[in-house]
C-alpha cells in the first residue's frame, strides 16, 4: 500500500498577499498564526492566518485588504491597533482568542517593536494573571469532577461521563497556568505537550494526553481520580491549598481510594 504524504499547501497567494499589505502605508504590523506558525502543523488544507494591523484612523483600501477575506489559502483579520492591544486579553475583545498568538510569527512591524511586544504579551501569562486564573478555573474543575464523581458512586454513569467531560476544558487551563502558559486550542494539544512540553514528567504528552482521552470516552472515575491527585499536588506546591480546603471534607470523594 503506498505511503500517504501531506502535500505542502500553495503559498503563492499568502506570500502575494503579504507583499501587497506590506507595501500599504496604512498597515503597521503583520502576523502569521494557526497551523502554518507551528512547526509540523500545516496540511495540503492550511490556510494562512495573518493578523493584518492598521494605524489608528486610517481607511485601508478594500479592494487591498479585505476585512475578514477567506479563501482555501487565506484567512484575514483586519484589526485597528487599538483593537489589537486588547485581542485576546481579559477584558479585551474576543479573550478566546490568546493562544493564537502563542508560537506566531510577526511578519512586519513597523512601530519600532510595539507589534512585537503586543504579541508576547498575549502569548504568555504574567505571574498575577496566571495566578488568578488557576484559582477560579481549579474551583470550576473540582465543581465539575465532584458532580461528575458523586453521579458514578450513585450509578448515574452518563450523567457521570457528561461532567468527567466538561472538567477537561478547566484542567487543562489550570495546568497550563500553573506553568504561566496559555492553554492550547484542542488542536494543538498534543502538539504543544511533545514541542514545548510543560517540565514536569506526569504532564508528559505520553502521560496526560491518555489521561484525558479515557476521561472524555467514558468519564472513568479512576483515571479522573488519580489526575486529581497530580493536580493537587502541583496546586498546593503553587499555593492554592485555600482553594483546595475550600470545599473541606468533599474533596476525599475526589481523592484516589485507597486498596
Amino acid at each position: 500500500m503506498p505511503r500517504r504524504t501531506t502535500r505542502p499547501a500553495d503559498t503563492t497567494a499568502f506570500t502575494d498577499f503579504v507583499a501587497h499589505a506590506s507595501a500599504s502605508p496604512e498597515v503597521v504590523g503583520l502576523v502569521l498564526s494557526g497551523s502554518h506558525a507551528r512547526e509540523g502543523m500545516a496540511t495540503a488544507h492550511s490556510d494562512h492566518d495573518v493578523y493584518v494591523i492598521t494605524a489608528d484612523g486610517r481607511t485601508v483600501t478594500p479592494a487591498a485588504l479585505l476585512d475578514g477575506r477567506r479563501s482555501a489559502a487565506l484567512d484575514v483579520m483586519r484589526l485597528s491597533l487599538s483593537e489589537f492591544r486588547t485581542r485576546g486579553l481579559p477584558g479585551g475583545t474576543d479573550p478566546w482568542d490568546r493562544y493564537a498568538f502563542v508560537h506566531s510569527r510577526v511578519l512586519l512591524d513597523r512601530l519600532d517593536g510595539t507589534i512585537t511586544r503586543l504579541v508576547a504579551e498575549k502569548a504568555a501569562l504574567g505571574a498575577p494573571e496566571a495566578h488568578r486564573l488557576v484559582r477560579s478555573e481549579l474551583d470550576a474543575y473540582i465543581n465539575s469532577l465532584y458532580r461528575s464523581v458523586k453521579s458514578h458512586r450513585d450509578a448515574r454513569p452518563a450523567v457521570a461521563h457528561l461532567d468527567a467531560a466538561e472538567s477537561v476544558p478547566y484542567l487543562l487551563t489550570v495546568v497550563f497556568a500553573l506553568h504561566q502558559r496559555v492553554r492550547p486550542y484542542n488542536k494543538y494539544l498534543l502538539w504543544e505537550l511533545e514541542h514545548h512540553p510543560l517540565g514536569a514528567p506526569e504532564w508528559a504528552a505520553d502521560v496526560l494526553f491518555p489521561q484525558l482521552r479515557l476521561i472524555v470516552a467514558d468519564g472513568d472515575p479512576a483515571t479522573q481520580r488519580a489526575l486529581f491527585a497530580t493536580v493537587e499536588r502541583a496546586a498546593r506546591q503553587a499555593g492554592h491549598a485555600s482553594v483546595l480546603d475550600s470545599w473541606g471534607a468533599d474533596i476525599d470523594l475526589l481523592r484516589p481510594r485507597s486498596r
